[in-house]
């Protein structure tokens, strides 16, 4: 009588062949699940934390706005205009208005004062003219839409009629986070004010008594405040 074998049966090659191909499918499975996941994480995370902000200088950023508004003023072609005391004028840097970004903290924008976002700062320059009357502002608005849009300048906004309480000229820089507005206000008066999109400032930055980077004294527009035009601002 012949004795069997002890031991689990051979295999046959197609069996063999059919475990090799189903451990493959499975390996393949489980990458494409672990590639998903870490794609979806990639995408996910810039929502989730927010677009980190870009790093700027808040000095340089404020000379940069005085060439801007320096344009403005040269522009605007009121030579018997005066500087004029303007609440809040000059050249600031600020972040009441740069918040924390991302899905994780939009629990918090509902309430009155959501949170800053630490080490960011939106800087602006501010100043205004005196002795101009509505009649000349409303050409001088136009003369700076015609000679800022040559420089690559977009109109937003624009109001410049006879007709409204106030005449208004904004304008961006496409692409730069930059803007600037010319406004009219009774008493002839007219305000020109440049802004710069919220950047974080970078290590390092002096900073003043009240936590803000430090800027450097305003000199636009030159022509009144007794200094040279700098031929290269704007």
């Amino acid at each position: 009588m012949t004795q069997r074998p002890h031991g689990p049966a051979p295999t046959s090659a197609p069996a063999r062949r059919r475990k090799i191909r189903a451990a493959s499918a499975a390996g393949l499975a489980l990458a494409a699940v672990v590639g998903g996941t870490v794609g979806f994480a990639r995408w996910f995370a810039p929502i989730w934390d927010g677009t980190p902000y870009p790093v700027a200088d808040p000095a340089a950023t404020a000379r940069e706005l005085e060439g801007h508004t320096q344009s403005a003023y040269t522009a605007l072609g009121l030579p018997r205009a005066e500087l004029a005391d303007w609440p809040g004028a000059g050249l600031v840097a600020e972040g009441d208005d740069c918040h924390l970004r991302g899905m994780r903290h939009w629990s918090q924008r509902g309430i009155a004062y959501p949170p800053e976002a630490p080490g960011v700062v939106t800087v602006s320059d501010t100043w205004g003219l005196r002795g101009v009357p509505r009649a000349e502002a409303e050409p001088a608005l136009e003369r700076v839409r015609k000679a800022l849009t040559q420089q690559g300048w977009k109109v937003t906004d624009y109001e410049n009629s006879p007709h409204l309480p106030q005449a208004g000229l904004r304008l961006e820089l496409p692409g730069a986070g930059r803007t600037i507005s010319l406004t009219t206000y009774p008493g002839d008066r007219l305000e020109v004010s440049a802004h710069a999109d919220c950047a974080r400032y970078p290590p390092g930055t002096p900073l003043d008594g009240n936590g803000d980077p430090r800027l450097p004294a305003p000199s636009a527009p030159t022509e009144l405040r007794g200094e040279s035009p700098d031929p290269a601002s704007g």
